[in-house]
């Protein structure tokens, strides 16, 4: 190091002449001796150029072209590794460079500009860097009308640094969509793709943001209408790319109508050609995922796109060697790719969840295609958490069919290595693996057995447990499915996994999904009458608790018509009804909602009541004179003269 170093000290020697010109002359061979040659770049760092750069930069006495080729060496320094970068970052280079944009001096402007973007476009530079001064976004819009320059260079800093909703809302209350909407027909190529970046980073998953674009025009034409310009097929990929993000932005955000020709007719076929295997690796992917986006929520857009250029067999490819026959005499090429073959695999998973997500054929087409259940499960176990989650995003959206669950799941036990998925991973890929687990749980699925036997039951009553909304609903809506129709043991097997501590908590869960599906797993648990008077047996105390617990609470009619609905499974038990004779307060209830304002409530009333009373049923006599003392007769006779027809059946 030392023999390398001194070779460049000189360089660094130079900047402290006492002649101005000599410093400037010194700076100038310097950025002649860094170009392209990374080890100079990293040999100056470590002689310590940046402080004095950055002195010479923000120094008054300096010449404005002194100054200007500070910040040419400084960009060239950030050119080089993620390390000098963060060197440069360590010196505080950013509030340099932004103190810099106030200068009249235009070439300065640029130069600081330029240094600005490339130290921001690089993955080590935090974000929020440029939003730490309120005044630095004002002024950056400010100068965007300076030269197409400064336009590239900006709307190049915000699109790599609005990330997320604050940053877009910051960007957008300071006038962004107005600023830069006219660049999107400069002269310039760079500056109109950089434009329509910012756009494309401005309207993803922003209502506000896209609902705006819609009605703003340049030159008397629409953005919509631009961006189908854009998306032509003679035009460069990038823009076309980018221009179909922007409008499935919008599309999404329901700014544009799914059914809208631009969306049909441009912007969907755009998508489908980016998947086809001659274009390059991060096109291939870019395509799928914003397809994938596109259409998740639109049976429509997804029919359309599974018959679109034989889509379902070209994102196979996919899943093969990454890079097109043409590409493998470029050696860098095939490194890079053979590198990011996961990012295909993860793109091509989410696109075949989203087309598979509502349409029966399109699953069987999807399942079909060579290998596919194969490659569902190696995704599962893939290193990449990336691939891990779309393989199981996947596997959910087919999960979605009764037809597979019961031949292709069952034919490649797919419940093991989803069993195993659920062992510690993280809450994204926990929530949607439960989401298909309790799609394998539904009473028709052959693998609802064998998942019993490999500990399903602990696991879900774990997750019942989870901070985590998501997936304390699916811990219990998997029971709810597992308790239908089972036999006894398993039953009792949950009761016990849940403890009666869980199930109180989950009966009073804030969230009203969590209630429902818990209110849905004890009306599982407590049909088929042996299976009522044994659980009745062991948890009647706790369970009529719970029942008194919901019919006195503030709920929606939902929540106590499933309520009362337990209660009449109860009542229809041979020895369980008995805790229902014997308990006055809840007589009262069912009394009380016999005469409600809301017909289904009365109809689940009346089903106790009449689970209660069959005559061929021991005890019926008794049941019945104590009933008719309560008033029970009189609400009858009056229910029989209702206007509803169901009532008066009933």
């Amino acid at each position: 190091l030392q023999e390398v170093t001194a070779s460049s000290r000189h360089y660094v020697d130079r900047l402290f002449d006492l002649d101005p010109q000599k410093v400037l002359q010194g700076v100038i061979d310097m950025k002649n001796a860094v170009i392209g040659n990374n080890k100079q770049k990293a040999n100056l760092i470590v002689l310590g150029a940046v402080p004095r750069l950055l002195y010479l930069l923000q120094q008054e006495t300096s010449s404005t072209e002194l100054r200007t080729e500070c910040a040419v060496v400084l960009g060239s320094l950030a050119m080089g590794t993620e390390n000098n970068v963060k060197s440069l970052l360590d010196c505080h280079i950013i509030p340099a460079l932004l103190q810099g944009l106030l200068s009249p001096d235009l070439k300065f402007i640029e130069a600081c500009l330029r240094c600005l973007r490339t130290i921001f476009i690089s993955p080590v530079t935090p974000e929020d860097l440029l939003y730490t001064d309120a005044t630095v976004i004002s002024h950056l819009m400010a100068l965007l009308s300076r030269s197409r320059y400064t336009q590239e260079y900006i709307c190049q800093i915000f699109s790599h640094c609005c990330k997320g909703p604050d940053h877009q809302t910051i960007l957008f209350n300071h006038g962004a969509v107005q600023n830069i909407a006219h660049l999107l027909v400069s002269t310039s190529y760079k500056v109109r793709m950089q434009a329509l970046k910012c756009f494309s980073v401005l309207a993803f998953e922003n209502p506000q943001v896209s609902m705006t674009l819609v009605n703003v025009s340049v030159d008397g034409e629409l953005l919509p209408q631009i961006f189908v310009k854009m998306l032509q097929r003679d035009k460069p990929i990038e823009m076309q790319l980018t221009s179909a993000k922007c409008l499935t932005s919008m599309c999404r955000a329901g700014a544009i109508r799914t059914d809208d020709p631009c969306i049909v007719l441009k912007t969907l076929p755009c998508l489908v050609r980016m998947c086809s295997k001659d274009r390059l690796l991060e096109e291939r992917v870019e395509g799928a995922e914003t397809l994938a986006y596109l259409i998740e929520t639109d049976v429509e857009l997804q029919r359309m796109a599974s018959i679109s250029d034989h889509l379902i067999v070209m994102l196979a490819d996919y899943f093969k060697y990454p890079s097109s026959v043409s590409a493998i005499t470029d050696i860098k090429r095939l490194d890079h790719d053979l590198k990011h073959a996961h990012e295909l695999r993860q793109a091509a998973f989410k696109l075949y969840a989203s087309l598979g997500a509502n349409d029966e054929d399109i699953r069987k087409k999807i399942i079909e295609t060579e290998n596919m259940m194969d490659r569902i499960v190696n995704g599962l176990s893939e290193s990449s958490l990336k691939v891990r989650l779309a393989a199981v995003r996947c596997l959910h959206s087919l999960s979605r069919s009764v037809q597979q669950l019961r031949t292709s799941f069952q034919d490649h036990a797919v419940w093991k290595p989803l069993m195993k998925v659920l062992q510690n991973a993280p809450n994204e890929i926990l929530v949607v693996a439960s989401s298909t687990l309790c799609n394998l749980l539904l009473e028709f699925s052959p693998s609802k057995e064998p998942i019993l036997e490999s500990g399903a039951i602990e696991l879900l009553c774990s997750l019942t447990q989870s901070e985590n909304l998501a997936l304390r609903v699916n811990g219990i809506w998997a029971l709810m499915n597992m308790a239908f129709q089972a036999e006894q043991k398993i039953k009792s097997d949950i009761l016990r996994g849940l403890s009666t501590e869980q199930l109180f908590q989950l009966l009073s869960d804030s969230d009203v999904n969590v209630l429902m599906k818990t209110l849905g797993l004890l009306r599982n648990l407590l049909s088929t009458r042996p299976h009522i008077d044994y659980i009745m047996s062991t948890h009647g105390k706790q369970i009529m608790q719970a029942v008194t617990l919901i019919l006195e609470g503030e709920h929606n009619i939902e929540v106590k018509e499933q309520t009362l609905c337990i209660l009449a499974n109860i009542a229809d038990g041979t020895t369980a009804k008995e805790l229902i004779m014997t308990n006055d307060d809840i007589l009262q209830k069912i009394k009380y909602y016999m005469s409600h304002s809301n017909a289904k409530l009365q109809l689940a009333a009346m089903f106790c009541i009449s689970n209660l009373i069959w005559n061929e049923e021991e005890g019926s006599q008794e049941r019945q004179d104590k009933l008719r003392d309560m008033g029970i007769v009189d609400i009858l006779h009056k229910l029989s003269q209702s206007s509803d027809p169901n009532l008066c059946d009933k």
